[in-house]
């Protein structure tokens, strides 16, 4: 058997995926959930019963943390004077180690591990792999990971436990759990999901303004998909002289000359500040 993780929060909807990957792997594992409809939803969908925080600390090698930004600080904390050390503490979002939430123990090692979920363009052949939009099933994904304090030889075994929990893999990345913070909430949340919110708000003004609904959407998402291809260089091509046109008088109409600014470290700071 390899080594042994803790899996807290393993009850959750993301514990649960995490749990069902591990499974398949030759990692020993302990699953922690302390409310009981989460421990029920690890039974009824994984198999599994839990065991108490004492148990699944004894002798572990891994801690993986599935729980909210909110609460990775108090059940670091917790569970901080049980862990020996060498004793990997794995966080699936930069966010509070970035916020500085995890504990001062330099003899502990910190990861951080966070998917890309599956990508737009992709080679998914199967309906399942078409229709797993999270990740982490039946679509391939690529990884991010950070090793934020440890030695040197501790990130393999990180970066392993990160490819069995987000399996199928398509890349892994090494970052520093800065780059992690400006690619979320940075790139993914503050620029890419305002703008796509945005996109559905613009959607639904034209349907307010007489277009049926569901030609609306079609057409939005078509044009997502051929201006997201040229755009982001999945094919040879270029826009048309009208389009260029209709860009150059948009941006200052959609956007403040300054918004790149949001990538600032101080905004990415307080970003992360206020979800945590």
């Amino acid at each position: 058997m390899k080594e042994k993780i803790a899996l807290f929060g393993a009850g959750g909807k993301m514990g649960v995926r995490l749990a069902k990957n591990l499974r398949k792997s030759d990692y020993q594992v302990a699953h922690v959930e302390v409310s009981e409809v989460g421990q029920k939803r690890l039974k009824d969908e994984v198999g599994i019963d839990c065991v108490s925080i004492d148990a699944a600390l004894d002798n572990v090698d891994v801690v993986i943390l599935a729980v909210p930004d909110t609460l990775i600080g108090k059940v670091a904390a917790e569970i901080s004077p049980k862990l020996r050390a060498g004793v990997m503490v794995m966080t699936l979002d930069a966010a509070a180690p970035f916020a500085g939430h995890l504990p001062d123990r330099p003899d502990l090692v910190y990861f951080v591990a966070h998917p890309c979920h599956p990508p737009i363009f992709n080679d998914e052949t199967t309906p399942e792999g078409r229709r797993d939009f999270f990740g982490g099933g039946a679509a391939k994904q690529s990884i991010t990971s950070a090793l934020m304090q440890g030695p040197e030889s501790a990130f393999d075994l990180g970066e392993d436990v990160a490819k069995v929990i987000y399996q199928p893999i398509l890349r892994s990345y090494r970052l520093t759990v800065e780059q992690m913070a400006i690619l979320e909430p940075g790139l993914s949340e503050t620029v890419c999901a305002t703008l796509l919110y945005a996109m559905k708000q613009a959607m639904d003004e034209t349907v307010r303004r007489g277009v049926p609904e569901e030609a609306a959407r079609d057409f939005l998402l078509g044009h997502m998909n051929i201006l997201g291809a040229v755009i982001f260089k999945e094919i040879p091509g270029a826009f048309s002289d009208a389009c260029n046109k209709a860009i150059q008088n948009g941006l200052p109409r959609l956007l403040r000359d300054d918004w790149i600014k949001v990538f600032d470290h101080d905004e990415i700071a307080e970003s992360i500040r206020r979800i945590t």
